[in-house]
């Protein structure tokens, strides 16, 4: 057994220029077959995680897919707001700990402004429980000052004391602007990879402030109110888009859904955000499978390659494998020749497929962090890539069969006589 192994390597070594090209293929194969699932499994974490210590998410009536999408991930529209009155008897109710409005509806070059309240930078979390820090600056204090999140500061090139002007409405271009009334940046947040990143926020009375001369989503005619006289208003708010509810206690959950669900005053809804969020992955799942497919594929390809390079060359082998049969090599021991061969190539690549994930994974994890908000850790294989490699491992001996076989076949006046 140990000379069939040490024959088989030095075999392989012999055409180690086309078996390293198998080599390649096989571990390009297994990086983007383990690139794609380590990139689904942490895109699945941080979409899961973009909302943490939330208990209860409250909006207007609608699908909880839908109120998830506005509400934390900033996507879409609301069917309609709730009543500020409503907001703050649910906020006062004796088991809710702490509350977080919500009021969406304008932007400032594509992203979305959110009007909160100060309780936001204190209360909301995402990851593993992580809170919200500063990368500068301090929260907003006064009506119009503005907090930027990481991207957004990033890419527009924002720092502290910058000018914005805030768009009315959500979208890119030709959206009317609130010019006469521009906001200063005060803060600006580390990166979380969630939509924190890619959103501006103000106060409450800033989103009142802005629109206190403007009807049916329009500026009156003729009419503007200086930027310096808007405090001399009331600017609590009529109504907010969404609330996030945390409770003294879990067990509550229930009963203060059930009573957000059958609120009397008007049709409100209160999701929890770890059903609504798993609910949302199974839609938007179906990518991520059809990728991981599509890698599987790729390194299926890389398996017949292997196997179309070990049967091309079998017939150049003929008479080096007839020699063995004439020197006392059985026919099982050509058999094993053969997968012994494929084994180690299989292995190597897969090998070379995980140190080539890990280099990349180092040098690539910080631009998918800042871009794509995906934050990939570092680690050689997780459990579920170790089942993939398995698979790969299988499907790698299972195509040195062929070969082998073929091999076993050969007899010995075909090998020493070979057609012409």
């Amino acid at each position: 057994m140990k000379y069939l192994l040490v024959m088989a390597a030095r075999s392989a070594w012999n055409r180690k220029l086309t078996l390293s090209l198998i080599i390649a293929a096989i571990a390009l194969s297994v990086t983007l077959l383990l690139g794609v699932e380590r990139l689904r499994e942490q895109a699945h974490r941080g979409f899961s995680h973009s909302v943490s210590g939330t208990d209860l998410v409250v909006g207007a009536r609608t699908s909880p897919v839908q109120l998830m999408l506005y509400a934390v991930f900033r996507m879409g529209e609301a069917t309609n707001n709730i009543r500020w009155e409503s907001y703050r008897a649910i906020s006062a109710h004796p088991m809710v700990a702490w509350s977080i409005p919500v009021s969406l509806g304008d932007s400032h070059h594509g992203f979305p402004v959110m009007g909160t309240s100060p309780e936001y930078f204190v209360h909301y979390h995402y990851g593993d429980d992580q809170s919200l820090a500063f990368a500068s600056g301090k929260p907003f204090a006064g009506t119009f000052d503005a907090v930027l999140g990481a991207d957004i500061a990033a890419q527009l090139g924002y720092k502290i004391g910058s000018r914005i002007v805030l768009n009315h409405g959500m979208g890119l271009g030709g959206l009317p602007e609130h010019g006469d009334k521009p906001f200063t940046v005060v803060g600006i947040l580390k990166s979380t990879g969630t939509p924190v990143d890619r959103t501006v926020h103000v106060g409450l009375d800033a989103i009142n402030a802005i629109h206190l001369d403007w009807v049916g989503g329009a500026p009156m005619p003729g009419f503007q109110i200086p930027q310096k006289f808007v405090h001399k208003f009331d600017l609590a708010p009529k109504e907010i888009t969404a609330a996030l509810i945390g409770l003294k206690s879990r067990a509550a959950v229930f009963r203060i859904q059930r009573m957000v669900n059958e609120y009397p005053e008007e049709p409100l809804l209160a999701v929890m955000p770890g059903v609504a969020l798993d609910q949302l992955w199974q839609i938007v799942g179906i990518v991520e499978k059809s990728m991981l497919a599509i890698s599987a594929m790729v390194a299926a390809v890389g398996m017949c390659g292997l196997v179309a390079v070990v049967l091309a060359g079998l017939n150049e082998r003929r008479r080096e494998l007839a020699i063995l049969r004439s020197v006392g090599a059985r026919p099982c021991d050509i058999f094993l020749l053969l997968t012994y061969e494929g084994f180690f190539v299989t292995l190597i690549g897969i090998l070379l497929g995980v140190v080539l994930l890990a280099a990349l994974t180092t040098g690539f994890a910080p631009m998918l962090q800042e871009k794509l908000g995906i934050a990939v850790r570092f680690m050689l294989v997780s459990q579920g890539e170790l089942q993939l490699l398995g698979m790969v491992f299988a499907v790698g001996l299972l195509a040195s069969v062929a070969p082998g076989y073929q091999a076993y076949r050969l007899s010995l006046a075909d090998g020493m006589t070979p057609r012409l």
